[in-house]
């Protein structure tokens, strides 16, 4: 029969398995990726590093991974090993289709199925339990189908998210964190090969428990990728003698509380950002376990490091090992309500010098005394100094300078202002504020703590309430403040001069501790102009541990911590309305703190105008006039009662002296002043006010 004859008939018979391949191919639905784009949550820090991944709900670590993160090398490797005409073919290769069909024709099995990767990714999306002629069939069918969807690129990143590597790892980036505790962008040529062998046996070839056969797969590698021009001889040879990895490392858990605080926000997001410095987390994580085992058993700590600029949270350790169940390593207590001791004090003498009650030259008295029926506070150590200055006082934490300034300021009206300021404080069974709230009588947390301190540091104004999570632009300013800037520079200038631990410099942190009674919390803050950092030592279940002292404990953790947050420290300018005076130039209320001098505002001595809450208009407030100095107009300042002289001051700064009760006062410009007056025995009263 001539040849034209049989044209047709062989053309059909070519057609015929394409057409059927073509009909089978109508017939299966489309492919649901909805279950292969599911990843763990990974929690990031501010630079985008791995802070810590959470397992998938079913258990497996699929951390998300693309070809731009991980390194070249293991790319061509991959394909050299897997894939040669990646790039070229549609999904299917036709020479390595061709190669397999003759092997198998020769064996009378499956040697090889001419896999491509976007077939591997093909059986990942779409797993069968069997391995036919039609399941392999399917494969194909779909991996021409991912290309034509999705393209090379995302191909290749779904093999390196779904990859299985043994166990529950899959994807290079959980395989590369588990057996090399390192991110996959940067690999050995040796671990390049393991992790391109692995996923052809994941479990026969786990290095964790197979590590002979994890070798010899890996060394089956790096001689292709040798004889392919990848590796050079030498580094062939130094890959092989690498050593395999032969157990699997933790995955990364650093700020742990802080991630679940996170997750539990935002349960539906894969990828948490977080403000945090990873850097400085794990170094701090490591100091707390550190401290915390040196301390004793069950003894955890916790340290909270703000950014003074933006408020924004730089570190944040929750426990002393959020995995030590010996030391209830679960629980945060960064934001734990505890007692701190004398960690407030501070504030009590910047409200005092706020008032114009105190100035840190004023000279106050240590000695025995009771206040109220039945208050006597003594110091921590059972003596007194007889008579100091208010910044000796405060640097030697003695407890009856500290009750005295705050019968003088008003218990009420401190917890006040400390909550206006944001700080949530707590009352033991909400009782009403008395004086030992000026040595711990009552409850905050950590990170309160460490706010409070950053309006210090802050020329007394609050810092904004900045989220951990996001790397957003900062939040505005809060408008709140704790102290005005020459009461806040007057305390920071105090708390730099004390006394610091054995082995510190002097004078170059500002820094405070504190002791809870029953020794069950001891505290250290300090700050300088860039960061504030808090810390937390003592038991979760407020146990009492004797010689669990802030000072002893606590502070040597702090100055480390500055010392891990590097350079050097940064003081804060002095203000210009700052007095630097001795005692006895002092104005002479301001001297010495009368014995039993009346609480703000106390009975007597008040100012009639301007009234608390007042708005002054003097026309700064307008486009013309704002920030500009009034000419010859002022404020006027009215008394009524006290005992002439009366000493008038603005944010704690003497303005006038006069045997009148009247007298005038000319500001700056426009904004928010504390107006007091003193009288002769001590007597005084405060108002707020706002210049317009």
């Amino acid at each position: 029969m001539p040849a034209r004859r049989w044209l047709p008939l062989l053309l059909a018979c070519a057609a015929a398995p394409l057409a059927a391949v073509a009909i089978y191919a109508a017939t299966l639905p489309p492919l649901d990726l909805s279950a292969a784009r599911a990843r763990s949550v990974v929690v990031l820090d501010r630079a985008g590093e791995l802070l810590r991944p959470f397992a998938t709900a079913d258990g497996r670590w699929r951390l998300p991974a693309t070809a731009g993160a991980v390194d070249p090398r293991y790319l061509a490797m991959l394909k050299v090993y897997e894939d040669r005409r990646f790039a070229r073919h549609s999904g299917i290769d036709p020479v390595a289709v061709l190669r397999a069909a003759v092997q198998g024709l020769r064996q009378g099995r499956i040697v090889s199925g001419g896999s491509t990767l976007s077939m591997q990714v093909a059986r990942l999306v779409e797993p069968r339990a069997k391995r036919t002629a039609v399941a392999k069939l399917r494969q194909a069918i779909r991996a021409v189908g991912l290309e034509q969807r999705l393209g090379k690129a995302q191909v290749l990143d779904l093999y390196l998210a779904l990859a299985p590597f043994g166990g529950s790892l899959e994807g290079v980036r959980a395989a590369s964190l588990a057996y090399f505790g390192r991110e996959p962008a940067r690999l050995t040529a040796a671990q390049a090969a393991l992790l391109v062998a692995l996923p052809q046996s994941p479990e026969a070839r786990r290095p964790d428990r197979f590590p002979d056969r994890a070798r010899a797969a890996r060394d089956r590698v790096i001689e292709i990728a040798r004889r392919r021009g990848l590796l050079g001889d030498d580094e062939a040879r130094e890959a092989r003698a690498e050593p395999v990895p032969t157990a699997r490392r933790p995955f990364p858990m650093l700020a742990a509380h802080a991630a679940e605080e996170a997750l539990a926000a935002e349960p539906s997001r894969e990828v948490i950002r977080l403000g945090l410095d990873g850097r400085l987390q794990a170094s701090l994580e490591a100091l707390a376990a550190e401290r915390a085992a040196a301390a004793g058993p069950a003894l955890s700590a916790a340290i909270v490091v703000l950014d003074n600029r933006d408020g924004r949270t730089l570190a944040r350790v929750g426990s002393a090992g959020y995995l030590d169940a010996g030391r209830r390593g679960a629980i945060d207590m960064s934001r734990a309500i505890r007692s701190p001791g004398s960690a407030l004090k501070p504030f009590v003498y910047a409200m005092a010098f706020e008032a114009g009650l105190a100035h840190p030259e004023t000279l106050v008295e240590d000695r025995p005394s009771r206040f109220s029926a039945s208050y006597a506070p003594e110091n921590f150590d059972l003596t007194f100094q007889g008579t100091v200055t208010a910044r000796r006082a405060l640097q030697l934490s003695l407890n009856v300078p500290a009750v005295a300034l705050m019968e003088a300021v008003g218990p009420a009206r401190f917890v006040a202002h400390l909550r206006s300021a944001g700080a949530d404080l707590r009352l033991p069974r909400e009782a009403a504020p008395g004086l030992p709230v000026a040595l711990g009588g009552l409850g905050l947390t950590l990170t309160d703590l460490a706010r409070l301190y950053a309006g210090l540091a802050r020329d007394g104004e609050m810092p904004p309430l900045a989220p951990e999570a996001g790397t957003g632009p900062a939040p505005a300013a809060s408008g709140r403040r704790i102290a005005g800037p020459v009461s806040a520079w007057y305390v920071a200038d105090i708390l730099r001069g004390t006394p610091p631990p054995d082995n510190a410099l002097p004078n170059r942190l500002a820094y405070k501790t504190g002791t809870s009674f029953g020794y069950r919390d001891a505290w250290a803050v300090g700050f300088d102009r860039r960061v504030t950092i808090a810390v937390w030592v003592g038991r979760p279940d407020g146990a009492a541990v004797p010689g669990l002292v802030g000072r002893l404990v606590a502070a040597p953790i702090l100055f480390d911590a500055f010392a891990r947050y590097g350079g050097e420290t940064v003081i804060g300018p002095r203000p210009p309305e700052a007095l630097l005076a001795a005692s006895a130039d002092l104005p002479p209320p301001l001297r010495r703190l009368a014995k039993d001098q009346p609480a703000e505002g106390g009975a007597g001595l008040r100012i009639a105008y301007p009234p608390d809450g007042a708005r002054v208009d003097l026309g700064l407030a307008s486009p013309a006039g704002r920030g500009a100095r009034p000419e010859g107009e002022g404020v006027v300042l009215k008394a009524s009662g006290g005992v002439p002289p009366l000493t008038w001051m603005i944010d704690g700064m003497p303005v006038a002296r006069t045997i009148r009760r009247q007298s005038s006062w000319v500001p700056e410009g426009a904004g928010f002043a504390r107006i007091s007056v003193l009288d002769a025995t001590g007597a005084s009263d405060s108002v707020s006010v706002r210049i317009e």
